[in-house]
């Protein structure tokens, strides 16, 4: 490998691991709120619970959204613990994933499932709330949307880097 691919990666993966940690530090502040928010959302929509069953809900999303932080958080630092070659998924696939836990909340209070579009049916058959955040923004901060477009730009600039360092040069002489 040439020194300046391997610059080029370092510095790619310098910028890998800082939007890594950027994405857990926001979705471990965001989710608890989010699960909260979400439970809410759909409890004031549906309109039928009595006080004690949505005092009973809201305490239990509380107990949700920690969990799903913790769950979410622990599988994103598992994806970016591995070499980025090895990563087969991406930091949003695995946030997608909180709509879980407020289901179960939701799920317990009666709530009836909410009609969806084809799309989300197909994409996300057990999210019968439409709970799936779309970006990390949905999480309630617009400044973690991009985040993944970074971590995804440097992952790419870590491959590139790998693959410009590993091609035979060419033996033709220049132009």
């Amino acid at each position: 490998m040439t020194d300046g691919a391997r610059d080029d990666e370092a510095r790619a993966l310098a910028r890998l691991d800082e939007t890594g940690a950027a994405i857990v530090a926001g979705v471990e502040t965001q989710v608890p709120a989010w699960a909260r928010a979400q439970v809410e959302r759909l409890l004031d929509a549906w309109g039928r619970a009595s006080d004690a069953e949505r005092a009973r809900a809201e305490l239990e999303s509380a107990e949700a959204g920690a969990a799903a932080a913790e769950r979410v958080v622990a599988g994103l630092r598992a994806l970016f613990a591995l070499d980025p070659e090895e990563q087969r998924e991406t930091p949003l696939e695995i946030v997608r994933s909180a709509y879980r836990e407020p289901t179960e909340v939701l799920a317990a209070a009666g709530v009836a499932p909410v009609v969806r579009d084809e799309f989300d049916e197909r994409a996300w058959p057990d999210d019968v709330y439409g709970l799936v955040p779309r970006t990390l923004g949905d999480l309630g901060n617009p400044d973690l949307a991009p985040l993944h477009l970074a971590w995804g730009m440097a992952k790419a600039a870590v491959l590139r880097a790998r693959r410009a360092g590993s091609a035979p040069s060419s033996s033709l002489p220049p132009d």
